[in-house]
């Protein structure tokens, strides 16, 4: 059986375990978990998987709330590997993880937060909707871990990945180096041989590819997505995007309400 809620986490922490499995999504304001040693720090924009008897600690600010889906690990999506959905559904809850919201998949958990306010006695609703965005999540991490390395041992889609997860910190190249397992200068070496572009450009591409995302589809300010993807400031992202896009943050955005 599954069930979803929004609950509000209390700022004083506290602990328990349980005998489902769960997933808490950051929907307002931020909180933080730590399931079994495993820190996780709830905003709108990442989820906690937490498996059935895994301790966790958890508490929030005084803004928050989030969307918490509860699962019977006696369902046959996730108990009987004959069942159609066990190997999709399955490695979800392996071991408590974080995963970092794309933007698409932020806008829906945000779209059934307000279904769930306005109809909060429609039981039935909520277990779909909770059902969707469970299998929305487990979508994605089954494509990460169809990722595996080249031969070089770099990985795009790992590379991406790290800074998808880390897109509001500095990044430097000697980090990326280490996500590959290689030293810096062999990361050099290699990486535009295999890539095409310099490690320096593969990150600028990515946090643009994301600020254009974000510019599309959320109403967030353009300053507030500057730092979401690690720009310096409003005018850095906006050189970037008449330098290599050929636009400015005004123009897509402009352009995606006249769709």
């Amino acid at each position: 059986m599954l069930d979803a809620r929004l609950l509000k986490l209390p700022a004083a922490s506290h602990r328990h375990r349980h005998e489902h499995h769960q997933i808490v999504v950051g929907v307002r304001g931020e909180a933080d978990l730590d399931v079994d040693g495993t820190g996780s720090h709830l905003d709108t924009w990442r989820a906690c998987l937490v498996p059935t008897q895994a301790r966790h600690d958890y508490c929030g600010d005084l803004q928050n709330h989030v969307l918490v889906i509860n699962l019977d690990p006696s369902m046959p999506e996730l108990s009987s590997p004959h069942h159609g959905d066990y190997e999709k559904l399955a490695p979800l809850f392996e071991r408590p993880r974080t995963l970092v919201l794309d933007s698409r998949l932020q806008g829906l958990v945000q779209f059934v937060a307000g279904e769930f306010h306005r109809s909060p006695d429609n039981d039935e609703m909520k277990r779909h909707l909770g059902a969707g965005i469970l299998h929305c999540m487990a979508e994605r991490i089954n494509d990460d871990r169809k990722v595996r390395p080249n031969r070089h041992g770099i990985s795009p889609e790992t590379l991406r990945r790290y800074i998808m997860e880390n897109l509001q910190s500095k990044i430097t190249v000697s980090d990326l180096a280490g996500v590959a397992c290689l030293s810096v200068s062999r990361f050099h070496e290699m990486f535009r041989d295999v890539i095409g572009v310099t490690p320096h450009q593969f990150l600028l591409q990515t946090r643009l590819e994301q600020a254009v995302q974000l510019l599309a589809d959320t109403t967030l300010s353009i300053s507030e997505v500057s730092y979401r993807t690690g720009f310096s400031s409003q005018s850095a992202l906006t050189n970037a995007l008449r330098k290599h896009k050929g636009t400015t943050p005004a123009r897509l955005r402009s352009t995606a309400c006249a769709l």
